[in-house]
């Protein structure tokens, strides 16, 4: 009998696929009400590296002795202050509402929902941008492409994100990718599917090609949801 995929075990929820929960929270600190509708300043005590994201982060002292880790942008140095709140001015680095924030400004850790500490555009050198606002809602066109609606009430950080140029540097050898890997409880190297026995995988054997679509359901069971799933479209693309 061959062994289960890898979906499947991890699937389980075993220690082997768990990865280490060592890394900080980096999030918009609850500020007051009060605060929040005057000015809250900061000053970054240091700029440094999380073991469990590949983000840089800063550590924020603000003027109510608060300390907030944030996702750091593109050209801030350590020492600088930063601004949060209504009145905040439009520099890089500071923490504003959308609201307060003009068309075309480039923003990133936007929050989803007013409150939840920024999930959106987070990873090194991305940014969104403010297409359009209206009465409740700006539209900002996010780093894939998409247009997403989000409440004007949501906060987001003035500027990129700080290490655009990570994927630049070449791995070099597959030592630097294993233990980038490893740091997320990923596997690597991985074999192919087409590379295995048909016993080991759905698209193992028959002189090594799948034999079969490699097109899946999103709702298939995670011994066949492999290959692409929930493909829009298949095939090369044809020039004109």
């Amino acid at each position: 009998m061959g062994r289960r995929l890898i979906q499947q075990r991890r699937g389980k929820g075993s220690h082997t696929f768990l990865a280490r929960k060592d890394g900080l929270t980096a999030r918009y600190a609850q500020v007051s009400k009060e605060n929040w509708e005057n000015l809250l300043r900061g000053q970054i005590l240091s700029l440094f590296k999380d073991s469990g994201r590949l983000n840089i982060l800063a550590d924020v002292l603000l003027e109510n002795n608060l300390h907030s880790y944030m996702v750091a942008a593109e050209g801030i140095s350590v020492g600088q202050k930063i601004e949060l709140g209504k009145k905040a001015n439009l520099n890089i680095g500071n923490v504003l509402e959308l609201q307060n924030t003009p068309e075309g400004c480039p923003i990133f850790n936007i929050e989803n929902i007013p409150g939840d500490g920024g999930v959106l555009a987070k990873g090194t050198g991305l940014y969104a941008l403010i297409v359009s606002k209206d009465k409740d809602y700006a539209l900002v066109k996010m780093p894939s492409g998409k247009m997403k609606q989000i409440s004007l009430d949501c906060r987001a950080t003035i500027g990129c994100s700080a290490g655009g140029g990570r994927t630049d540097k070449p791995m070099i050898k597959a030592g630097t990718a294993f233990h980038k890997a490893k740091a997320r409880k990923k596997w690597f190297p991985t074999v192919r599917g087409v590379k295995m026995n048909a016993l080991d995988h759905p698209f193992g054997g028959s002189a090594h090609h799948a034999g079969k679509s490699k097109s899946t359901s999103r709702n298939a069971p995670p011994g066949r949801k492999v290959g692409a799933i929930a493909s829009k479209r298949t095939g090369r693309i044809k020039k004109n």
